[in-house]
């Protein structure tokens, strides 16, 4: 590389309100739009409802204040990954990788794509709602112009990234104005007895649990980045601070908006609580609400894109995907063959029959893996009392985390027969990567067949995509 030239490696080009944007705009997706019910139905009053929000906000806000820590003293993109790979070693680091890549991204992002065509395609569809064909085209088309924006230009991707956002929270306003007007209006009927019918039961409750993290999932995204911030080691941790604060106070104001003008009952019965919401209170302009729901998930699925890539990018950075995965494109200096191997995963994804249930099974995963990182994190104080932390946040905060985590993984494996069906599930999808680790990462074990293919594979990439592997001259 002559001096005059650049080195070729992912672009620091990313501001604290850019990171801001990406952790809000991944948090508010689908979810808030149209599963709250799930909370409301588990934890049985207005009153638990509200409080389960807004705990998890909490705790979201205690494992991001740990993930900051982590952050600042790992300044690597990859996020859950390398802070595993770094703490706890190779073989969970792999099995986090293989659970992600094999449902958690490529699932997730098949279904927000689903939101999105469903939602965006109801106007022009009110009576007998669109045909399942339609809806998987245009879901497949959302997923490739996301994609080729990715690819083209990263301040690109940011700018859709921050737009979607500020409409997703504006739609968020609009219904807490409404339960605003509502509550000065005297429609405070069912907050006459919060509490009335609370359960008492700590599976449905962790399950209330469940639904409510679900739509604060993506808290952690910004992590997945970090060596395209420009200044990571004050940026991640403020970002951090702002955006999640932010998204429970929003999430809070808005269920309690839900609850001034739907029953329990009616929520229950909604499949999207928002359009619901909408059709009592806006009248004719209620055709809105679907609109700004699948501008909304149009945003999270952008942000996904976006992070995930840099998952799959530092996964094969690290040697536990194929080598051409973690090569640049010299035209727009975007991680092109890692964006692609995600939209492939992704458009798979789409051809599946019962997704969420698969997603419902990782997120017990997820949960065991953020647990796992909080245990390496308490690893590293110990085995690395000397590492450079700019951050170091208080114990009880980490073991705290811990003991959510535990709870919300032993109560579904001690409660009903078909909740402990998740937990062990879930563990089947993880345990299955632990024979291809032993055999291609740890044996190092390639028939001279697959050798080849992977070398074409290589070659055929790099030429066709213009992609050269990431410069590590840190000069």
């Amino acid at each position: 590389m002559s001096e005059d030239s650049a080195p070729i490696r992912l672009k620091k080009q990313l501001s604290l309100h850019n990171g801001v944007g990406i952790i809000v705009g991944i948090i508010v997706g689908s979810g808030i739009f149209v599963s709250p019910k799930g909370v409301i139905m588990e934890s049985g009053s207005v009153g638990a409802c509200i409080l389960v929000w807004g705990f998890c906000g909490v705790i979201c806000a205690a494992g991001a204040l740990c993930y900051a820590e982590l952050g600042t003293c790992i300044p690597s993109s990859g996020g859950d990954y390398i802070y595993t790979y770094e703490s706890l070693g190779d073989l969970p680091a792999f099995l986090y990788l293989w659970t992600a890549l094999l449902v958690v991204s490529p699932a997730g992002n098949a279904i927000s794509a689903l939101t999105f065509a469903s939602y965006i395609l109801q106007p022009v569809f009110p009576e007998c709602g669109p045909p399942e064909n339609v809806i998987s085209l245009v879901a497949a088309l959302c997923i490739c112009l996301l994609t080729f924006i990715n690819c083209r230009k990263i301040k690109l991707a940011i700018q859709v990234q921050d737009l979607f956002t500020c409409t997703k929270v504006m739609a968020l306003v609009i219904i807490i104005i409404v339960g605003i007007v509502k509550i000065a209006m005297g429609h405070t009927e069912n907050f006459d007895q919060p509490f009335k019918g609370t359960t008492k039961d700590p599976g449905k409750m962790s399950l209330a649990f469940y639904s409510g993290i679900y739509s604060y999932s993506g808290w952690n995204c910004l992590n997945f980045v970090t060596e395209e911030l420009k200044d990571a080691k004050k940026d991640l941790p403020r970002a951090i601070s702002i955006s999640l604060p932010l998204v429970t106070i929003i999430y809070i104001l808005t269920n309690v908006a839900y609850l001034v003008v739907l029953t329990p009952g009616e929520m229950i019965a909604s499949d999207a609580v928002a359009v619901t919401f909408a059709d009592r209170t806006l009248g004719v302009m209620s055709w809105c609400m679907p609109v700004f729901v699948a501008l909304s998930t149009f945003g999270s699925l952008n942000g996904s894109i976006f992070t995930s890539s840099r998952l799959v990018f530092v996964g094969a950075r690290q040697g536990h995907l194929p080598g051409f995965l973690a090569s640049i494109n010299l035209d727009y200096m975007t991680p092109l063959p890692s964006l692609l191997f995600g939209t492939l995963a992704s458009l798979i994804w789409l051809c599946s029959g019962d997704v969420i249930s698969l997603i419902n099974y990782t997120t017990f995963v997820e949960t065991i893996f953020k647990a796992l990182i909080i245990i390496g994190l308490l690893t590293l104080r110990v085995t690395r009392p000397k590492m450079k932390r700019l951050i170091k946040v208080n114990l009880i905060f980490p073991i705290f985390y811990l003991i959510v985590c535990i709870f919300l993984i032993v109560t579904p494996l001690t409660s009903s027969p078909s909740e402990c069906v998740i937990g062990v599930i879930g563990l089947i999808l993880t345990a299955s990567g632990i024979p291809v680790y032993i055999l291609m990462v740890k044996w190092r074990w390639k028939p001279t067949c697959f050798n080849v293919i992977l070398e074409s594979c290589s070659n055929v990439v790099q030429k066709l995509f213009t992609a050269v592997p990431e410069d590590t001259n840190t000069d």
